[in-house]
């Protein structure tokens, strides 16, 4: 009894080895799958890192693109027409300095003279677009009356009169390209008054010939101050639209020079008579900047 229970053990036993040596040689024929699990995940991670790398790049430059750099009329400009004449102005290599030039003719009010020409130079300084201040030379050359050369016996006579003068010049409109502005000041004024006759000069260049001149022959001065004041009218010149620092003007003003009363004979000549003052209006077109 006991032989037959230990057959069906050893039968037990030996199904159980014989599997367990089928299970063995399955798994080692299958081949072995960790290795090339490691290889794929190494090579996938280094994939993954090196497109990481160009993805960063290629977001730097396409996703978010570069801030738009500002044009040079816009930085110029400043946005608005202030900011162009800050521009234009402010940072100009001229600003702060101011100059005109200009001529014209003399319309007398006095009888101590009588029509004449004259031109005016000036320099000075630019405070703001509405107030300049200048220094200004400026020369009058008028004829004499008739009846003041009779009475000194002359055939002929002149006034010269020159001044320095300080003279703030305020734009009325001083962004418009027409302006209308208004000047006046005083200073120092000296007048010369001079007498005439034809004399013989003799003229030598490659020969001598004999012509007639008119040769002073008596004369009286005075130095004095006076004062003077009047209007203009300008264009602006140059720029993009016509804002530029230069000036076309035409202007008239009302001088008076306080001159003494003369009452006496000038170089031997007939005793002459002339008023106090000089008074002149001169009309002037030149130029400004």
């Amino acid at each position: 009894m006991s032989s037959r229970l230990r057959m069906p053990q050893l039968r037990r036993i030996g199904a159980f080895a014989a599997a367990a040596l089928f299970a063995a040689a399955v798994a080692q024929s299958q081949p072995d799958a960790s290795p090339n699990i490691s290889n794929e995940t190494s090579s996938s991670a280094g994939y993954s890192s090196s497109q990481s790398g160009l993805t960063q790049t290629q977001l730097a430059e396409f996703v978010l693109p570069e801030a738009p750099t500002p044009s040079g009329s816009a930085s110029s400009s400043g946005g608005s027409g202030g900011g162009q004449y800050a521009a234009g102005e402010k940072h100009g290599v001229m600003h702060g300095w101011a100059f005109e030039a200009g001529g014209g003719f003399n319309a007398p009010i006095s009888n101590s003279v009588t029509y004449g020409g004259q031109f005016t130079v000036g320099g000075g300084l630019k405070f703001n677009k509405y107030l300049s201040t200048l220094i200004e030379y400026q020369f009058l050359d008028d004829k004499l009356p008739g009846s003041l050369i009779a009475e000194a016996g002359a055939n002929g006579g002149y006034a010269h009169i020159w001044s320095f003068t300080i003279d703030p010049v305020i734009d009325l409109m001083p962004k418009a390209t027409n302006d209308v502005y208004v000047t006046g000041g005083g200073g120092f004024y000296r007048k010369v008054t001079s007498f005439t006759d034809p004399e013989e000069e003799e003229y030598c260049y490659y020969f001598c010939e004999v012509g007639t001149v008119n040769a002073v022959v008596g004369h009286f001065s005075s130095n004095q101050g006076g004062i003077n004041f009047g209007a203009g009218f300008q264009h602006r010149v140059g720029g993009v639209s016509g804002d530029g620092n230069m000036r076309l003007f035409a202007e008239a003003r009302y001088v008076d020079v306080f001159s003494p009363a003369v009452m006496g004979s000038a170089n031997g000549l007939g005793v002459t008579s002339v008023a106090a003052d000089t008074k002149i209006i001169p009309v002037s077109v030149g130029v400004r900047f």
